[in-house]
């Protein structure tokens, strides 16, 4: 991979890791990944494409992961909007008046927030393996596991093995997040092992206190109105990847996401599961971002 350069930038109180590769005086692509995920989640393989194609790309720790600053969730409870706002405070640290944003799951609803919110920011928006911002799926989990039927209006539930896995209890570490990935890989494309075990340990390795990530969880449900905003509101050109067997947010819901923003494209890529983890698919994903 080309030279990365580390530096940790503001963001209010907070410290927020951050790594840039690639040319400082081309384009940004700001990744922002999901739930409980640090930035060397997002594939060295990812970065490296997308850095082929003409542009920086910039990659940081969300608050509560890796190297980044911790919060006392109780006394300082934070929003989706606040982890958005952190990553404008990441192009701000860059000196960066806009970039490409493109956010993985949680990131994803983080790159919807921005798209609404902070448009000027916004040169194009690519929304991965995620689901409308705002929407509520406890209706349709709970429905799913009383065995009652589908509303018609609801947006899929997990599928079954998600739910299986994370009823399990697994105790944490590196073995569990590997079980966890294997599910999230999904069952068609073959899951490479090593490479997401040594990213895994990695990851762990970097972690001022693994479990602080749990409180993304926790602002995932905080009251915000932000998220409530229309998606149609969203200008900048917009592309939706999605993969047909995502065991976390089935295929709907990158329909629904791409049928909510005027002008998205949406991609479907075939055996892709929630995460990046079969041989070539970080490659492909990097193509499919929007620039």
């Amino acid at each position: 991979m080309v030279d990365a350069h580390e530096r940790f930038v503001a963001s209010g109180p907070l410290r927020l890791w951050t790594e840039r590769t690639g040319d400082p005086e081309l384009p940004a692509v700001l990744m922002v990944m999901g739930s409980a995920a640090q930035g060397v989640l997002c594939p060295d393989a990812l970065v490296s494409r997308l850095v082929e194609r003409g542009v920086q790309v910039i990659r940081f720790d969300h608050r509560d992961t890796g190297r980044s600053s911790l919060v006392d969730f109780d006394a300082h409870p934070y929003t989706i909007g606040d982890m958005a706002r952190d990553c404008l405070a990441v192009l701000d640290g860059y000196g960066l008046d806009s970039a490409h944003i493109a956010g993985a799951s949680l990131g994803g609803m983080i790159a919807q927030w921005l798209g609404v919110h902070a448009p000027g920011r916004v040169r194009s928006l690519t929304v991965i393996t995620s689901s409308p911002m705002g929407h509520d799926p406890r209706p349709a989990l709970s429905r799913a596991l009383a065995g009652e039927p589908a509303d018609p209006d609801d947006l899929p539930p997990p599928a079954p093995e998600f739910l299986a896995h994370t009823a399990a209890g697994l105790p944490p570490g590196v073995e569990s997040d590997v079980a966890l990935f294997r599910v999230f890989n999904g069952p068609v494309r073959p899951f490479d092992e090593p490479s997401a075990r040594a990213m895994l340990e990695l990851a762990l390795s970097r972690a001022t206190d693994p479990s602080a990530a749990a409180n993304h969880n926790r602002a995932a449900w905080m009251p915000d109105p932000d998220l409530k905003a229309p998606l149609s509101s969203i200008t900048a050109p917009t592309s939706v990847v999605h993969g047909d067997q995502d065991p976390v947010f089935p295929l709907r819901h990158g329909e629904a996401l791409a049928a909510a923003i005027p002008g998205a494209e949406l991609h479907i890529v075939p055996g892709m599961g929630h995460v990046m983890t079969s041989p070539g698919l970080p490659e492909e994903v990097a193509g499919l971002i929007r620039l």
